[in-house]
């Protein structure tokens, strides 16, 4: 039962990554940038909540809708004012200092206004235990609302955004601007509004992220989104940045490898296995697993 236990939470844990690297894989596949604030912004969506769950005394569904409303204005307002003015710039390191920049602006910003200390998040779910295998003399495997929840909303988000970039307007805006935004827009898109919806839908899945992920692991401060950032981000290389389901197969398979690496080899040494894990992979295949071979016109 204890390997079933942590196959489970891995799974659960690389649902949240998944869902953080749906973010990641579509603003690169769609406006080739690389937004190191994305981790941030899954901070900010948890602070809303805990504020408004916590602080107001307010019900746990108007925090989360808040939080989902506020972070998808956050990622408008930080492609248009941080990443469009430098869309044409001949360096793509601009982009990733600025994204650094911003990053670091949105922790200082929570310093400010929530201090450092730790606060205790309440979780957003309200299902109970569910026993499975259980027997006389047998306690069985006991699987969270948490867990379920998060693994099920990882399912739900990647049907739903497949089906919206294949069967959508919209979708096939992004497609179009992913594929060349200069011919997209001679054929009539509004490349700007395609990006914005990008960045729009990417940081409302952070928010979503972010509450599933403080729901299992209750600890919040301004520095709780950056290290599930950069791992959401290794899963969306790991599966194939630009790849949809790339980054759901990246997602799964990192936090599995996470949590067996905790259980089996060392809780101090997981990160490192995770990385090295990400080296091999990129060795053998550059492109990740689901990733696809650009061809460059000369």
């Amino acid at each position: 039962m204890s390997f079933l236990t942590y196959l489970i939470n891995g799974i659960s844990l690389g649902s949240v990554y998944a869902i953080i690297a749906l973010g990641y894989t579509m603003v690169y596949g769609i406006a080739k940038m690389l937004n190191f604030a994305h981790g941030d912004v899954i901070m900010i969506g948890c602070y809303v909540v805990f504020t408004v769950v916590s602080t107001l005394s307010l019900p746990t569904w108007l925090g989360m809708i808040l939080a989902i409303v506020l972070c998808t204005a956050l990622g408008i307002t930080i492609e248009a004012i941080a990443y469009r003015p430098l869309r044409q710039a001949k360096s793509s390191l601009a982009v990733l200092i600025t994204a650094i920049g911003v990053s670091y602006l949105l922790q200082n910003v929570a310093l400010l206004i929530f201090g450092a200390n730790t606060k205790s998040f309440s979780s957003v779910v309200n299902i109970e235990p569910i026993k499975l295998f259980a027997s006389t003399g047998n306690a069985g495997l006991t699987v969270t609302g948490e867990t379920v929840v998060t693994i099920s909303a990882c399912i739900v988000i990647m049907v739903l955004l497949t089906l919206f970039v294949n069967k959508t307007r919209a979708g096939q805006a992004m497609l179009a601007v992913s594929e060349d935004n200069g011919a997209a827009q001679l054929m009539g898109i509004n490349v700007n509004a395609t990006i914005s919806l990008t960045f729009a839908i990417g940081s409302a899945l952070a928010a979503v992220a972010g509450m599933l992920l403080c729901s299992s692991y209750p600890a919040l401060t301004p520095y709780t989104g950056s290290m599930p950032g950069i791992k959401a981000f290794v899963a969306a290389v790991f599966g194939g940045i630009g790849s949809i389901p790339g980054a759901f197969i990246g997602g799964i398979l990192l936090g599995i490898i996470e949590i067996l690496s905790k259980a089996y080899i060392s809780s101090q040494l997981s990160d490192a296995i995770v990385f090295l894990v990400l080296i091999i992979v990129l060795l053998l295949k550059p492109t990740g697993i689901l990733g696809r071979k650009i061809q460059e016109k000369v």
